[in-house]
C-alpha cells in the first residue's frame, strides 16, 4: 500500500486563531499531528500552509513543507496545489490529515487510504463513528453523515441528521441515543486525478452554506466511501475548551 499524507494548516482559524502553533506538552500542536502522520505507513508527509510562522515552526522540527496560496477556500484545494507542484500522477493516493488532530491514531490514516484503494468506484474515502450522546447530535461543531446501504455517503451536515421526529423533542437533553447517528471524522483520502478535477469546480452552494468541502464532491456526483474508524478518534481542536481537553489527555498519557 503506497500513499502520501498532506497536512493543511491555517494560522487564521476563526474560532482559535493561531491554533497550529498552540502549545501542547511543550510543542506546537502541528508537531503532534506530524508525529501521528509519520507513524502511519505513508511514504511521504508534508505540511502545507500559507503562513510563514507555521512553516518556520514545521521546519524547526524537521517537517517537509510546502508554501501554498492564501486564497484556497478549503484544505482540499490546498492539497491539490501541493499535488500539482510535486507532480504526483493521477492514480497517486493522498490522505488529508487535518492540522488540528493531534490525537489521531495512525491506524485510521492507514485505514482511510486502504479503503479508497479497495473501492475503485469511490472518488474519495473518509471515516465516521457512532454518536451516543444526544447533545453531540445537536452540536453544529460535530458533523454528521448518513450513508447508503453500500457505505457511500448520502449527505454530510452540521444539522442533526437523520431527524428523529418521534423523539427529538428536547434538543438540550444529553441522554444517550441509540440509532444511526454517526460523527464524520475529518480525514479524507483522494486520488490526485480527483483533486485536479476538484479545483476546476466552483464551490457548491451547499458547501458554502454548511462550510463542508466534501459537499462539493457530492454535488458533482462523485461517490464518497464512508466506513467506521478502526480505532477511537478523539475530537480535534476547534475551540479553547478543545485545546484544554487535549492538553489534559496528553498530560495523562
Amino acid at each position: 500500500m503506497s500513499f502520501r499524507v498532506v497536512i493543511p494548516a491555517r494560522f487564521a482559524s476563526t474560532r482559535l486563531p493561531g491554533k497550529p502553533l498552540a502549545d501542547i506538552a511543550g510543542r506546537p500542536m502541528i508537531a503532534h499531528v506530524w508525529d501521528r502522520a509519520c507513524a502511519s505507513r505513508a511514504t511521504e508527509v508534508i505540511i502545507a500552509s500559507d503562513d510563514e510562522r507555521v512553516l518556520a515552526a514545521a521546519a524547526a522540527f524537521g517537517a517537509d513543507t510546502e508554501r501554498t496560496s492564501p486564497d484556497h477556500p478549503s484544505g482540499t484545494d490546498r492539497i491539490a496545489e501541493v499535488a500539482e507542484r510535486r507532480g504526483w500522477p493521477d492514480d497517486c493516493v493522498v490522505v488529508n490529515v487535518q492540522g488540528d488532530e493531534p490525537l489521531l491514531p495512525e491506524a485510521v490514516v492507514d485505514q482511510v487510504a486502504a479503503n479508497l484503494m479497495a473501492n475503485p468506484d469511490a472518488g474519495m474515502s473518509t471515516l465516521a463513528e457512532p454518536i451516543r450522546d444526544r447533545s453531540r447530535v445537536f452540536d453544529p461543531n460535530v458533523v454528521k453523515v448518513v450513508t447508503r446501504a453500500d457505505g457511500f455517503a448520502l449527505y454530510f451536515s452540521r444539522a442533526p441528521i437523520p431527524w428523529d421526529r418521534a423523539t427529538f423533542i428536547d434538543a438540550g437533553s444529553a441522554a444517550e441515543v441509540i440509532g444511526p447517528w454517526r460523527r464524520h471524522l475529518g480525514i479524507y483520502a483522494y486520488r490526485v486525478g480527483l483533486l485536479r478535477r476538484f479545483v476546476t469546480w466552483s464551490p457548491a452552494a451547499l458547501e458554502e452554506i454548511e462550510m463542508l468541502e466534501q459537499l462539493r464532491v457530492l454535488h458533482a456526483g462523485i461517490g464518497i466511501h464512508v466506513a467506521d474508524a478502526c480505532a477511537p478518534v478523539p475530537g480535534g481542536v476547534d475551540t479553547p475548551d478543545d485545546l484544554e481537553r487535549v492538553r489534559r489527555l496528553l498530560a495523562a498519557s
